[in-house]
């Protein structure tokens, strides 16, 4: 069976295993049926803006037109730093955007996904932030009433845990399974400058995520559809954004954002 259509990132639903689906054009395809069967990628050439649907010769912000790039809300400094957030301000892009993605209840959390990493999101977010990022178990810790406070405090704790994910440890399953939120999160509450403790929460549990994979390869590397412009294997997993082949290739769907491709399988 052949689909076609633009790429966008692979919707997920929080069950034992998380369910994945990709929406190709009218087509909305389960992914986790596919697992265990030989697939093929294919990039047709032809990159379309996700925001505004404009043909582009390059790819910004995981997808997005250099014009939307430049004025779109969504691809605002503070999407990636949110201690420079100033809709609080009222400055913005978009302030009617910014009232429903910033001025809105957000979440310091604490995750595991290659090792421990803090991070921010918002309330609607959760838990698919967590899944897009490949985290096992998640927390939240601090809860704010808009996105620049909780970008204060992750810069804050910071200074005493890490925000990034190694993509290659959590592709192969390399995952410090040691690590105890619930006292992290007791030391993140000693660390923290005195004037965020207010924020902090009680009483929330520990998400735990199980991703549909079948078997985790040894080494990973991820292909890059504008140099390698097909991909196929059988599908050995799904975690993150990620396609996990057999033998170790993946590639990660939303960095490919508004790519034209056939999916076959």
């Amino acid at each position: 069976m052949i689909k076609q259509g633009s790429l966008l990132k692979m919707i997920s639903v929080n069950n034992n295993p998380v369910d994945y689906y990709l929406e190709l054009g009218k087509e909305k395809i389960y992914l986790n049926e596919l697992i265990g069967n030989q697939i093929q990628l294919r990039y047709l050439g032809t990159i379309n803006c996700i925001k505004c649907g404009r043909k582009t010769t390059k790819s910004f912000h995981q997808g997005y037109c250099y014009p939307c790039f430049m004025t779109a809300p969504e691809t605002s400094e503070c999407i990636l730093k949110p201690e420079l957030c100033l809709a609080h301000e009222g400055v913005s892009r978009d302030m009617e955007w910014s009232k429903e993605h910033c001025l809105q209840d957000h979440y310091v959390y604490l995750a595991i996904t290659s090792g421990l990493k803090v991070g921010v999101t918002r309330q609607s977010q959760i838990p698919t932030r967590w899944i897009d990022q490949g985290a096992m178990k998640a927390l939240k810790i601090a809860q704010t009433p808009n996105r620049f406070l909780a970008g204060q405090i992750e810069v804050d704790l910071k200074k005493y845990f890490d925000d990034k994910t190694n993509w290659r440890n959590m592709l192969v399953n390399k995952i410090d399974t040691e690590v105890n939120l619930l006292e992290q999160r007791t030391r993140a509450i000693e660390l923290v400058k005195k004037e965020f403790r207010k924020y902090f929460i009680e009483n929330e549990t520990v998400i735990e995520i199980n991703y549909p994979v079948v078997e985790y390869p040894i080494k990973v590397s991820s292909i890059d559809l504008e140099k390698t412009p097909a991909i196929e294997g059988v599908l050995s997993g799904l975690k993150g954004q990620y396609f996990i082949f057999k033998g170790g290739n993946s590639i990660n769907i939303r960095k490919h954002n508004g790519f034209l491709i056939e999916l076959e399988y």
